[in-house]
């Protein structure tokens, strides 16, 4: 059960396989759901054609019809409803402009770059004023700066049409952070977690949520006590940590502490809480960050720091340390939540 409210911008994210597309294409009308209703609005479409269903779709591969020119490719749906040709004058030219594509209306989709002809594609779908816009991994098949380029013009695109309503599937995690109010995440057909785009990051209720959405470090714990306000008490090894209970787990239960690679940050001595020394085992410099990725506890983990002009060894010992707040408690079962 997912429920997209007006305006909004949902992402369905998840490994291949777990079935990201085929609930967007059953949103579309191209696959037939074997239960259940799909509904917009208040019109139960479950067994509507799609292109009686008020909907407009991007799909990865732009799917243009090459030979038509970019203007006639925006104009293809609207021909399609039956409008009228002053509505199509119109409309054609306005959402090009909508896209930054106003200039190129003469030219052919050969004739494009790939962000140019996704650009035309989001026109086209946008063109019969579609109630949905269901976008099925648009950015995959462009560079990575191209594609940055892109999530700020769909931001922006949203910003001005805030009453469509947006279903985005993506592999990319980054891009469903930027762009999404929520987020689904799905594993073999089922929807594992959905929530808000920050409190699904910060406080992820199961394993798979933590692992799949940021790459969290999850390190197991026993016997939780409950501590201050939101915090409780657990062990890790022969470590006393502390952490936010945001999912009220029982006291004296296993489970994991959830701590993202920046919330670590190297400490100033021993004594600092939530202190965990550890062995380097790899260094990477990615411009921007360094990646640190070291053993503790058994347990092998990851932190990003900002970049240093002297990094830690291979083989030498660290501490590192978080804050209680900015950490929390996630169910050792993956099935809670």
């Amino acid at each position: 059960t997912l429920t997209v409210h007006p305006g909004e911008i949902v992402a369905l994210i998840g490994p291949s396989g777990s079935g990201k597309t085929t609930a967007l294409r059953a949103v579309a009308g191209f696959v037939k759901p074997s239960s259940g209703r799909i509904l917009i609005g208040d019109r139960d479409v479950t067994h509507l054609a799609p292109y009686d269903r008020k909907i407009g779709m991007v799909v990865q591969n732009y799917a243009l019809f090459p030979h038509m020119r970019v203007d006639e490719n925006v104009a293809f749906g609207l021909r399609a409803h039956g409008a009228a040709e002053d509505v199509i004058r119109k409309r054609v030219p306005e959402c090009l402009a909508m896209v930054g594509m106003a200039a190129y209306g003469k030219r052919y989709p050969r004739e494009l770059s790939g962000g140019q002809q996704q650009r035309v594609a989001i026109a086209r779908a946008l063109a019969p004023r579609p109630q949905v816009l269901l976008l099925d991994e648009p950015l995959s098949a462009l560079d990575a700066q191209i594609r940055r380029s892109m999530l700020d013009e769909l931001a922006k695109l949203h910003r001005d049409l805030p009453n469509l309503t947006v279903l985005y599937v993506t592999h990319d995690q980054t891009e469903a952070l930027t762009l999404a109010n929520h987020i689904g995440i799905m594993r073999d057909g089922r929807l594992q977690a959905f929530g808000g785009a920050q409190s699904l990051f910060r406080h992820p209720p199961n394993r798979f949520a933590a692992e799949f959405l940021g790459r969290a470090n999850l390190l197991p714990a026993s016997n939780l006590q409950p501590g201050e306000g939101e915090r409780a008490h657990v062990r890790f090894g022969g470590t006393v940590l502390s952490a936010r209970n945001h999912h009220r787990l029982p006291k004296g239960s296993d489970c994991l502490v959830c701590v993202r690679p920046h919330d670590f940050r190297f400490a100033r001595t021993a004594a600092q809480p939530n202190t965990i020394s550890g062995t380097v085992v790899s260094v990477q410099w990615q411009g921007d960050v360094h990646n640190i990725t070291f053993e503790a506890g058994g347990e092998t983990m990851r932190m990003t720091s900002t970049p240093m002009a002297s990094p830690p060894e291979i083989g030498e010992t660290i501490a590192v340390h978080f804050d209680a707040d900015e950490v929390t408690l996630v169910p050792e079962d993956a099935r809670h939540g």
